[in-house]
């Protein structure tokens, strides 16, 4: 499902992404294509990304042919999804104590929409942490 979404080339290009957008949230989605955990990231990213246009943009960062920003976001999992607006770094807390990224796949369209959207409202007050819809403590075990 990644040849659906937008893959971000360079760390450049990731910069770009980043600083290009003034009213919506950009998300990104750091592994591999190939991975099993990103593949199910991959097809939900996909299918929300048509319904979430007008307030969130959706990229891919193969974190192989882009390490830049491996060290710098402490991208050791398989598959890491971050939030940024208008150049900031958007941390979600939801309640598993990583607050930096989702690192594992959420499964529902609705979920991860939810997400976005709060991300969406608390970074447009000027929040830097925002609080999921859910509590997802219980829900994964790593």
């Amino acid at each position: 499902m990644s040849y659906l979404l937008p893959q971000l080339q360079s760390g450049w290009a990731v910069d770009q992404a980043i600083l290009a957008e003034e009213d919506r949230v950009v998300c990104i989605r750091f592994g591999h294509a190939y991975d099993d955990t990103c593949l199910v990231m991959d097809e939900v990213l996909a299918g929300l990304a048509e319904k979430v246009k007008k307030f969130c943009v959706v990229y891919l960062v193969d974190i192989t042919e882009v390490p830049d920003f491996t060290e710098m976001y402490e991208l050791t999992d398989a598959c890491s999804v971050m939030f940024f607006y208008r150049n900031k770094h958007i941390m979600v807390d939801m309640g598993t104590g990583n607050n930096n990224k989702i690192n594992w796949a959420l499964d529902s369209e609705e979920e991860m929409i939810a997400i976005i959207e709060s991300v969406y409202r608390g970074a447009s007050k000027g929040r830097g942490l925002v609080v999921a819809p859910k509590d997802y403590s219980t829900s994964y075990s790593y």
